[in-house]
């Protein structure tokens, strides 16, 4: 009898068409999982990560700003119509006019700006107590100071600066250090840049010297 031969059965070989219907469709689900799932992160992680920074920047302008602004008004001169300090005596320190008594010297110590016109009280103030009768005046554009026989000594505003000259200041101990230009040979004073630099008790003593002999337009005793 012809031997039988056996079909192959449709299961001997179920390795091809079960590779090609199952591995496909789980590489295609696994590539798109993977996709979403990467974009996801870049697309939130990037508006969070400029948007604080850039109110943060804009805040800082602001506030840097603001503070320019204050620093700019702080730093304005406040007396109005100051007038324009000169570097050294050229006939006159000021266009103040020249007027006998307190209200002239007080309004011309007003116009003067920052720190000067700190320096210029505190040498008038110092005055006031040091010298009984103390007699105040404008003269040639600044502050002048006696006690009735004549002037003594001045204080005027310069840039930078603040003059107390002492005319006839070589006759006192110690002879004041600065020698001003266009105040005679004899005078002598200091310079004050800031109140911290007034020495009271030395101003005070050269006050006293100088007052106790007569000055300009005094009568000789």
């Amino acid at each position: 009898m012809p031997a039988r031969t056996t079909k192959p059965s449709s299961s001997s070989a179920p390795g091809k068409p079960a590779s090609k219907g199952s591995s496909k469709p789980a590489a295609r689900k696994s590539a798109t999982t993977a996709t979403k799932t990467t974009a996801k992160p870049t697309k939130s992680a990037t508006p969070s990560a400029k948007a604080p920074a850039t109110k943060h920047v804009s805040k800082t302008s602001k506030s840097s700003a603001s503070s320019t602004k204050r620093t700019a008004a702080k730093g304005a001169t406040p007396a109005k119509g100051a007038p324009k300090l000169l570097e050294a005596m050229t006939g006159k320190a000021s266009p103040a006019k020249a007027a006998d008594g307190d209200k002239p010297v007080f309004a011309y110590i007003a116009t003067l700006p920052q720190p000067q016109r700190e320096i210029a009280e505190r040498v008038d103030a110092l005055a006031a107590r040091t010298l009984p009768n103390l007699h105040r005046a404008v003269k040639w554009g600044m502050a002048y100071y006696g006690v009735g026989d004549g002037w003594c000594f001045s204080s005027g505003a310069f840039v930078g600066h603040v003059k107390v000259m002492f005319i006839n200041g070589v006759t006192l101990t110690p002879v004041p250090p600065v020698t001003p230009i266009g105040m005679g040979k004899a005078t002598r004073g200091v310079e004050l840049e800031s109140a911290r630099d007034i020495d009271e008790v030395q101003l005070a003593a050269w006050m006293r010297q100088i007052t106790s002999v007569p000055g300009i337009g005094g009568k000789k005793r």
